[in-house]
């Protein structure tokens, strides 16, 4: 079991409270998770990625990244390692050219069956399979999810990519690790996934719990923010354009309103922070 935090936001932000300042910040939360962590955040149109096996609380470098980033988006992840030996090629987030990935979960009998692995294996395209560099099932389920965009689209770093196409693949795969782990270990698995391009972010819940906010009760900059606006800052937006998208597998304890995702739930915001929640199913 893991711990996944998700940042997506109109204008430039700090989240240093999420990470660490806030009572349960993914530091603190890394006391439980010890086996390595991952920031990812986007300069411009890439991500910059810092990863490490130590625990984040023991690491310095954890709340040096943390405190210094100011970013329109942003992953991040603490680890217990369930697939995998304790190692920096494990640790989350995964990255693919403008692509991060993050995991909570596992496909069902991989740690136990070699067949599961090979059954999701063969779910990565053969241009994507030497990429994987770590042994977890979660890198596997990230280029199985670029194999299925990349049959959509031939650049997958292009810009602009439609959120329903993309989310279409995030869905699919989902449903082809679920079916695997049923026919092969008899349950279908935890595959609580976050992902983004830096503009669009998706993520969706099954077995592992998840989630969101687009909203405070009061937002602490409504006097300094050139971007406040009630309407979106302090009120839900269910279908519609929001100032921020956040993802956690814990609320935060900070002003930020948060709302649970049953499993086969998926929210997500697009190029325009056009922010939609939906049944996977």
């Amino acid at each position: 079991m893991c711990r996944l935090f998700g940042f997506r936001s109109s204008v430039p932000s700090q989240v240093h409270s999420s990470l660490v300042a806030a009572e349960n910040a993914l530091l603190a939360q890394s006391a439980r998770h010890p086996d390595g962590w991952g920031v990812a955040f986007y300069v411009n149109d890439y991500p910059h990625l810092f990863r490490s096996h130590v625990k984040a609380l023991e690491d310095r470098l954890f709340r040096d990244v943390s405190g210094v980033v100011s970013t329109y988006t942003l992953v991040a992840h603490v680890r217990r390692a369930t697939v995998g030996e304790v190692g920096l090629l494990n640790c989350h987030p995964f990255q693919y050219g403008n692509w991060v990935f993050a995991h909570n979960g596992e496909i069902a009998g991989f740690s136990q069956d070699p067949a599961v692995r090979e059954a999701a294996l063969a779910e990565v395209d053969e241009r994507f399979r030497k990429y994987i560099m770590g042994q977890t099932d979660s890198e596997i389920c990230f280029y199985a999810f670029l194999s299925r965009v990349a049959r959509t689209y031939d650049d997958v770093h292009q810009k602009g990519l439609d959120v329903e196409k993309v989310s279409d693949a995030l869905r699919r795969t989902v449903e082809s690790m679920q079916h695997l782990g049923l026919r092969l270990a008899g349950w279908d698995g935890r595959l609580t996934f976050l992902v983004t391009n830096g503009n669009l972010m998706l993520a969706t819940r099954n077995g592992r719990e998840l989630h969101y906010s687009t909203y405070k009760t009061l937002c602490p900059e409504r006097e300094t923010c050139a971007a406040y606006d009630p309407a979106r800052c302090e009120t839900e937006v269910k279908d519609g354009i929001v100032k921020h998208l956040l993802l956690t597998s814990e609320p935060i304890k900070n002003p930020n309103v948060w709302t649970e995702l049953k499993d086969g739930e998926a929210v997500g915001v697009n190029w325009g922070m056009r922010f939609k929640r939906w049944t996977v199913d």
